[in-house]
């Protein structure tokens, strides 16, 4: 199992080399040390220390003077100017970040403010997984339409707390088979159910938005909503489509198509899932392909 390679960043790096000369003396062949140079001064060049990195100057966030008109950046919510996700295959390495009030989302840093984040969504603690950093800013993962939509955070306020998670879970729709890794190691693997060819489990990575109950139903104890959504229904049963990992009473759905795009999975499952002792965290990286 491997985790996401991050993208190299946006970063000046500056390898200053000495200059040496070398003279050769006489007929016998001797060498003499290198001897060091002056500055460069009709450039204007300064002398700089081998292997000294200069970072890149953060870029400031442009001011939002209110958040109200922005779209939510929920699971009921569309951010049409989102940065779709460049890297769909790999799963995120579980940095993750929650905002401790509603922050504005970017385009890019310094850039347009397209969204708002809340604290909180469908009753848990609003983590969203680190995908990109540059100085002063993180890029996450959203959980809005369209799929695969990304966005920048600011990190030079304290509006952001964050955390990490070694947990994975990794769901292969042609295996039917959800694996749950922590600290790279197999937790447990079960046969799943996965969407109707009329109604596939969407595909990229995405995250654990919450853990949640709904007295209304019956067919499992607790559901997972994960941070993506149907892309043939935009509703199920009165809610905005999103896809989530849920049990099922019956077992015959199990290891083949059967869903409208959820994924549905045993109680033993669930049961490690929601284990006291070491639940899966709110934030955890889930990859579907």
């Amino acid at each position: 199992m491997s985790e996401m390679p991050q993208p190299a960043p946006n970063r000046w790096r500056v390898l200053a080399l000495w200059l040496a000369g070398i003279a050769l003396v006489g007929t016998a062949g001797v060498l003499l040390a290198p001897s060091p140079t002056t500055p460069d001064t009709a450039r204007g060049a300064d002398p700089v220390e081998l292997g000294v990195e200069l970072s890149a100057p953060v870029v400031a966030a442009r001011a939002v003077p209110t958040l109200s008109g922005l779209p939510e950046a929920s699971t009921f919510g569309t951010i049409p100017g989102a940065p779709q996700d460049a890297m769909t295959d790999e799963v995120p390495d579980g940095q993750l970040v929650h905002p401790t009030e509603p922050v504005p989302v970017f385009d890019q840093p310094g850039g347009t403010a397209i969204a708002v984040l809340p604290i909180t969504q469908l009753g848990s603690d609003m983590w969203v997984p680190v995908i990109e950093e540059e100085p002063g800013w993180v890029q996450v993962l959203l959980p809005s339409r369209p799929n695969g939509s990304t966005g920048w955070l600011s990190t030079q306020d304290n509006t952001l707390d964050s955390r990490s998670t070694t947990d994975q879970i990794v769901i292969d729709r042609a295996a039917f088979r959800l694996t749950l890794y922590r600290d790279h190691q197999q937790i447990g693997t079960w046969s799943v159910g996965v969407g109707m060819p009329a109604a596939p489990t969407p595909t990229g990575r995405t995250f654990v938005l919450a853990s949640m109950t709904d007295a209304k139903q019956k067919f499992s104890p607790v559901i997972f909503p994960l941070g993506i959504h149907s892309a043939t229904f935009t509703t199920y049963g009165g809610g905005p489509g999103t896809t989530g990992i849920h049990g099922w009473p019956t077992t015959d759905v199990f290891g083949r198509p059967s869903s409208d795009g959820c994924i549905r999975v045993p109680a033993d499952a669930l049961a490690t899932f929601t284990n006291p002792a070491d639940p899966v965290p709110i934030g955890t990286p889930v990859l579907i392909r």
